[in-house]
């Protein structure tokens, strides 16, 4: 990410977060009453990471979520309430203090929506919260595959892919470009094993192999040890999983020793801000975008939400982390104003299912969250990373091929999800 987007997220944030912490301005003040119908706002409660490895993502899923609430405010809010957004820092890695801030959203500030978070181990602990105490919860982009899986909830969604999703999107590609070693560097945590068990998995069932997998602690600066010993094992590919400023430090890493010269770099998910936020060289291999910007001409509402974005973030082209917390935010009022409610089992119900309209899913494919784990069906965006921005500066990744959700997600049975809604 770089120091002008950071600094002008920054400035973003200071219209909802207190400033001098991370509090939003409405947790310290009496609730917004609107005086048209007498009715107390509705809120939504964000705990998300604004400090530390997943400071940049979670930065610009915030700013998502505040300018579909600022479209909503600006027309009939929800069910004809205006909308509150609450913001926590929910730190990066600290599952503790991600509890602890979505407690104090959903017990203090009373909020009718919990969203959060980047970090799939944080998803999980914050998912048990909000199910003890039946409120929504959309999950914008923790990845790993038990949270619309075998821990599924009533109360929760996802909007950002399961980590075999991703797996299967661009596995078989890397295979039939690169070969069939692959070494891999996985972040070890919650989405880091969930992602390599689904990348071994289809290896496996293609016939590769793999040569190692080297597991590197959240925050990781130093990749030099876990390189050396990548390139000694010499395969053909070297899988990179890891993400935020972790995938920055990699690839430079890489870059600077010269082993993108002798040995094919790739992955899984790769994010515009980390992208950005790293050298030219760096820009290297195969990888799939949840969601990028740079469609064909013609997408419904894109033109339209890029404009918006940049007059945000002082022009710069929105993220799919932007478009994860819009779509939360949108996907959550749809199923309002389809229940007629804001009850929490009733916006469950109508949200499982939901088809998103064109102005909010900005792609192309059907995008909906299936009824039956409560994922998100969204496109896969597989292509190659740019060193040099194509047609615009911020065009870092050319897109080869946009595949449906449908198409590379796993049955509901086969996630393991057994969806039990309360009495």
């Amino acid at each position: 990410m770089s120091k002008k987007r950071q600094s002008l997220a920054t400035l973003d944030r200071r219209t909802f977060v207190k400033a001098g912490g991370v509090a939003a301005l409405s947790q310290v003040a009496a609730p917004f009453i609107i005086s048209a119908r007498g009715e107390t706002a509705l809120k939504i409660g964000v705990d998300e990471p604004l400090t530390g490895t997943y400071a940049a993502p979670g930065k610009n899923e915030v700013l998502g979520c505040q300018l579909a609430v600022d479209e909503l405010n600006a027309k009939n809010g929800i069910l004809g309430r205006k909308v509150e957004m609450l913001t926590e820092d929910s730190t990066s890695g600290d599952a503790g203090t991600a509890v602890q801030k979505a407690r104090k959203l959903i017990e203090r500030d009373n909020v009718n929506l919990l969203v959060g978070n980047v970090n799939s181990a944080l998803s999980q602990a914050m998912a048990q919260v909000s199910n003890e105490k039946g409120i929504m919860h959309i999950v914008p982009g923790g990845h790993t595959d038990p949270i619309t899986g075998a821990d599924c909830k009533w109360n929760v969604f996802r909007v950002c892919n399961t980590t075999r999703m991703e797996a299967n999107a661009v596995c078989g590609l890397l295979f039939k470009t690169y070969g069939k070693k692959w070494h891999f560097i996985t972040p070890d945590y919650a989405f880091g094993h969930t992602l390599y068990q689904g990348c071994e998995a289809d290896l496996k069932k293609l016939g590769g192999t793999v040569t190692g997998n080297e597991l590197t602690p959240l925050g990781t600066t130093d990749f030099s040890a876990y390189l050396i010993k990548a390139r000694a094992a010499n395969p053909d590919v070297l899988v990179v999983l890891v993400q935020g400023n972790d995938m920055v430090n990699c690839l430079k890493q890489i870059s600077q020793f010269g082993i993108d010269k002798q040995i094919h770099v790739a992955g899984t998910q790769q994010e515009l801000e980390s992208v950005e936020a790293m050298p030219p060289e760096a820009r290297v291999g195969v990888w799939m975008f949840e969601w990028y910007w740079k469609q064909a001409s013609g997408t419904p509402g894109l033109d339209a939400f890029i404009a918006t974005v940049r007059k945000h973030t002082g022009g710069k082209v929105p993220t799919a982390r932007n478009w994860f917390g819009y779509v939360t935010v949108h996907a959550y009022a749809l199923a309002c104003e389809k229940a007629k409610s804001i009850e929490g089992k009733a916006v469950a119900k109508a949200l499982g299912g939901l088809e998103l309209p064109p102005e909010v899913k900005l792609q192309p494919n059907k995008v909906y969250f299936r009824g039956g784990d409560h994922q998100l069906m969204l496109s896969a965006f597989i292509g190659e990373l740019l060193q040099k921005g194509d047609g615009d500066p911020e065009n870092l990744f050319k897109v080869n091929s946009i595949v449906s959700g449908d198409s590379i997600a796993p049955t509901v049975e086969e996630t393991g999800c057994k969806m039990q809604m309360p009495a």
